[in-house]
């Protein structure tokens, strides 16, 4: 969704798969082996929690309801869950894998879509977290895709902040945080992947970004569900928010496929673009991006 140029010289970069998208490293000094491995140690506890791929998971084992020891990023993911269904009015649930599943994206990679399944309007009521404890009171599947992935490089950030000098970019498939440095990031065209509709320039903050020509399948059918119905969004093709965090980023990223979007980006301080799916564009008042469209509006 994005592509960067460091600002200064640095080593290789480190560049691996996990978590289901392509990692990139830039550091001015390199990663040693040990850290390489404190950092993938890192990423396969936080999968292992709440991948709802993976059977051995948190996620996986309380499918059926239930409760589990409360995994140590519950409290500020769902705590932010909570603030984004409100703004959204429901659109956004963390339990709203069931609903994935049911149009083919589950564990087994079905990709055949069955009948759209709205996902607990209730959630709140239904998981609970809290006193070291996670709780289900009904089958239900959890995906933290809304923000999850910005969370996981927020970890990775500072597990390697503290490790090397000078500055530091983490890349994971676009979600992208930059510290001790300035980048210049690409916004790519949903529809024309050889362009790019603006340039947005990140110093000590992180750019993430959401659309629906990824992971997309079938007609119409792509990973950014209205949770209160089950079905693809149909208006929003793409958005981009920059925020301190790269949780806030990816969560805002995600609200603003919806009504109360801008809302939250306004309470948390988070700049943002999005593009309809008819091609408009709108961003936020303070937005900082270059944006090479003409066709363009500010959200107030």
């Amino acid at each position: 969704m994005t592509g960067s140029v460091p600002a200064r010289p640095a080593v290789d970069p480190w560049r691996f798969d996990a978590i289901g998208t392509a990692w990139e490293v830039v550091t001015e000094t390199p990663v040693g082996d040990e850290l390489r491995g404190r950092v993938l140690a890192l990423i396969e506890r936080f999968d292992a929690e709440w991948s709802r791929f993976r059977p051995d998971s948190v996620v996986s084992r309380l499918a059926d309801g239930g409760s589990a020891p409360l995994p140590p990023d519950g409290p500020v993911m769902l705590d932010a869950f909570a603030e984004l269904s409100a703004a959204t009015n429901g659109a956004v649930n963390p339990l709203v894998g069931g609903s994935l599943a049911a149009l083919g994206y589950g564990a087994g990679y079905a990709l055949k879509a069955g009948e759209p399944l709205a996902a607990p309007a209730d959630w709140t009521d239904a998981l609970t977290w809290g006193g070291g404890i996670l709780s289900l009171d009904r089958p239900a599947l959890i995906d933290v895709g809304a923000l999850g992935k910005g969370r996981l490089v927020d970890l990775v950030a500072a597990e390697l902040a503290g490790a090397v000098a000078g500055s530091l970019v983490v890349d994971a498939g676009g979600d992208i945080t930059v510290r001790g440095a300035s980048q210049r990031i690409g916004l790519e065209h949903p529809f024309d992947l050889r362009r790019a509709i603006g340039v947005w320039e990140v110093s000590d903050a992180a750019l993430c970004a959401s659309a629906v020509n990824r992971r997309a399948w079938g007609e119409g059918l792509h990973h950014v569900l209205d949770a209160r119905t089950g079905a693809p969004v149909r208006t929003i093709a793409a958005t981009w928010a920059v925020a301190a965090t790269a949780m806030q980023a990816d969560a805002v990223a995600t609200a603003l496929f919806f009504d109360g979007g801008p809302r939250i980006a306004h309470a948390w301080g988070v700049e943002w673009v999005r593009m309809t799916t008819d091609g408009r564009v709108d961003w936020s008042p303070s937005c900082g991006a270059d944006l090479f469209t003409r066709e363009a509006s500010v959200e107030g």
